[in-house]
């Protein structure tokens, strides 16, 4: 079974994705993680992430095993992760990447921008997870503030509005909604709640 999951910046969706992936005993891969591994990866290089030949570099060297789950979630390589991900070089070389890991027999939960539209247009199950942007800012900002990063709200809440006008608008594989994907806004949902009400479209697309 393959399940995608889809969504902007703190909507919930790697939670959704995890909670899912432990219920029904499946592998998971954040595929943002990867661009923002390869964003890092120029930052610590010392290269401007805007530089494609230096972002792909770093996408055809990249580690999936390696990647520091802790410095990956900063603001800045954030940002930095959406300008190597706006790349059709780049989303290319992470494509298979990603393709590779849904392969296996035994099913796989991704989560990302693309998913459903893109990495895995024959998914079992879609969802496009989604959330009021102050309600995301304030998620990654208890996030950030949690690890020691001091930014205000404010300014976080235009990062992200800028991530996510750049998700939406590039020119290959762009952030939407897969026309069968289900929608799921946990603007007023708790974690749990938001595995639960995810387990539930998953288990009525699965009887159908």
């Amino acid at each position: 079974m393959i399940i995608a999951v889809d969504g902007p910046t703190a909507s919930g969706k790697g939670t959704v994705a995890a909670g899912l992936a432990a219920l029904y005993g499946l592998k998971r891969l954040d595929t943002g993680a990867l661009y923002r591994a390869v964003g890092l990866a120029v930052l610590d290089a010392g290269g401007d992430p805007g530089d494609e030949a230096a972002a792909v570099a770093a996408a055809r060297a990249l580690d999936l095993a390696a990647i520091d789950e802790r410095r990956i979630r900063s603001s800045v390589v954030g940002l930095a992760a959406s300008k190597v991900a706006a790349m059709s070089a780049v989303r290319a070389v992470l494509r298979e990447t990603q393709r590779a890991f849904a392969a296996d027999p035994a099913g796989a939960v991704l989560d990302g921008r693309d998913i459903a539209t893109v990495i895995c247009p024959d998914a079992d199950v879609k969802l496009y997870v989604t959330a009021a942007l102050p309600v995301r800012t304030q998620r990654r900002l208890n996030e950030l503030r949690a690890r020691g990063e001091q930014i205000g709200f404010d300014e976080l809440q235009a990062q992200i509005a800028e991530r996510d006008r750049r998700d939406m608008e590039r020119a290959d594989s762009p952030l939407r909604q897969a026309p069968d994907a289900h929608l799921l806004d946990t603007t007023d949902l708790s974690i749990e709640a938001s595995v639960e009400a995810a387990r539930r479209i998953v288990e009525a697309a699965l009887s159908r």
